[in-house]
């Protein structure tokens, strides 16, 4: 998630207010804050000491500064980078090209860090060349500010995922499983879902709950997303099992048509009932996902929403193809079998 990659520093002369300002940037679900100051560090959260030539960090370890106002102190700090594993870059000038340059050029070899001067620079610190930096310093002096800077991450605009066929060659009662509802702070379309199943590479897109049934209120805010082993797709790309993630987390809620955004969870319910497992065939593989068997589970179909009691062998259903090698939800480089 973004917010896992921001530090918010905190003003260098200390004040009364600044003690409420992580309180509620702790709330809002930051965990990573420089100039903390001295006292005992709450449990989960990274205390960033800002130094005149580096930061040191109580979970990352020390970070060597840079300032780059030149071709020349940049090629420097890129060779900082790896020789210490990691460079902080500060710009004194440009800094969009520049910022290309060394995601470009680190190759994955150092951990980068940039500080950014204006919450209105953070999202293209995330998102140069689509991958931006490791962890984006921005400083924060108000409880405005905070709120400017989620809205910020909370509507950057999230790469397209693309959708394809797949046939479906069973569909099955599997008894019980422990199935996760997933409820969000915001409210989804009827053609808006989670990408989710039992393969990484290959997830369903789950329908919300907008539409209803002739027995059930519509439930906007909902996704009934499937067994609790299931993986679900993460607004950053990431995966997660759904019986772990956590309300705060960010979302990837997509449409049939690819767009996406990323939304909040505000809580997990999980309970027993009855299942269907759901297989289809599609380039050279096959895939599954194990759902609810309920009228208000739809999948999306070629020709619309298909509930998972209508689905019959034959039918098509979307899917998309993603890596499959992960390790804590995030892609490596590796060979991977799942069935």
């Amino acid at each position: 998630m973004d917010l896992e990659r921001i530090v918010l520093r905190l003003p260098a002369e200390r004040s009364a207010s600044d003690h409420e300002l992580v309180e509620l940037a702790l709330r809002r679900g930051f965990r990573r804050f420089a100039n903390l100051g001295e006292g005992t560090v709450p449990d989960g959260l990274e205390r960033v000491d800002v130094l005149p030539d580096r930061y040191e960090s109580s979970k990352t370890g020390v970070v060597p500064r840079r300032l780059v106002a030149s071709p020349e102190e940049l090629a420097r700090a890129i060779d900082v980078g790896r020789s210490a594993g990691a460079v902080a870059v500060e710009w004194a000038n440009d800094r969009v090209i520049p910022l290309e340059t060394v995601v470009a050029e680190r190759r994955g070899e150092f951990r980068l860090w940039v500080a950014v001067s204006r919450i209105a620079e953070v999202p293209a610190a995330l998102g140069a060349l689509e991958h931006g930096a490791d962890t984006v310093v921005v400083e924060i002096r108000t409880a405005e500010q905070l709120g400017e800077l989620e809205a910020i991450l909370d509507a950057r605009p999230l790469r397209a995922v693309v959708w394809e066929d797949a046939t479906v060659a069973t569909v099955r009662p599997v008894g019980l499983s422990d199935r996760v509802l997933l409820d969000t702070t915001s409210l989804l379309g009827p053609s808006e879902g989670l990408a989710v199943g039992s393969q990484a590479a290959t997830l369903f897109l789950v329908l919300s709950e907008a539409v209803g049934s002739r027995f059930t209120r519509p439930r906007p805010f909902r996704v009934n997303a499937g067994a609790a082993h299931s993986y679900v797709l993460m607004a950053d790309g990431s995966t997660r099992y759904l019986s772990e993630v956590e309300p705060g987390e960010e979302l990837l809620a997509i449409t049939a048509a690819g767009t996406s955004r990323g939304v909040r969870l505000g809580r997990r319910k999980v309970e027993r009932r009855p299942s269907v497992l759901v297989e289809v065939h599609g380039r050279d593989t096959s895939a599954t996902v194990f759902l609810q068997e309920a009228e208000t589970v739809r999948l999306s179909g070629r020709s619309g929403p298909v509930p998972v009691t209508s689905l019959v062998p034959g039918a098509t259903i979307r899917v998309t193809r993603l890596p499959a090698a992960r390790h804590l939800g995030q892609v490596v480089t590796e060979s991977i079998e799942e069935r």
